[in-house]
């Protein structure tokens, strides 16, 4: 593969209590823990949270993507994204992530067919594939 672009960003302090920081600096947030978790929870982000962004964005360009290649115009879409996480039974930690896509003004099965092609579009999609639950909706 060729890479294009590569993001760098570290995590320093107590992990879910620290901070992260991207390498240009245009990301710097402080960790903390939800109380869901065990944490003191409060007024700063989580992992969970800053991947749900990630992966709510990505697949929102594949689905705008998907609808150039089917030559479906596409007015005010939205992806939503909820990324969950609980104990996997071996002692480690798993994921679970909901993809909602609004697609208002497409038919209901255009709308399920261009978020299929965005869930074989989009890197993240491709990188939970088999690893990690993701349902995907389509609504109008």
């Amino acid at each position: 593969m060729q890479v294009l672009y590569t993001a760098e960003a570290t995590a320093t302090g107590d992990g879910r209590n620290g901070e992260v920081r991207s390498s240009d600096g245009v990301l710097d947030e402080q960790l903390t823990t939800p109380q869901e978790l065990g944490g003191a929870g409060g007024p700063r982000t989580n992992p969970e949270q800053l991947f749900a962004a990630g992966y709510a964005a990505c697949f929102h360009s594949a689905l705008r993507v998907a609808g150039r290649q089917s030559k479906v115009p596409l007015g005010e879409t939205t992806v939503a994204a909820r990324v969950g996480i609980g104990p996997d039974g071996a002692g480690g930690y798993q994921l679970t992530v909901d993809l909602r896509a609004h697609l208002p003004g497409v038919e209901q099965s255009a709308a399920e067919e261009l978020v299929a092609l965005a869930d074989r579009i989009c890197p993240y999609s491709n990188a939970m594939r088999g690893n990690v639950e993701v349902a995907l909706t389509a609504t109008v």
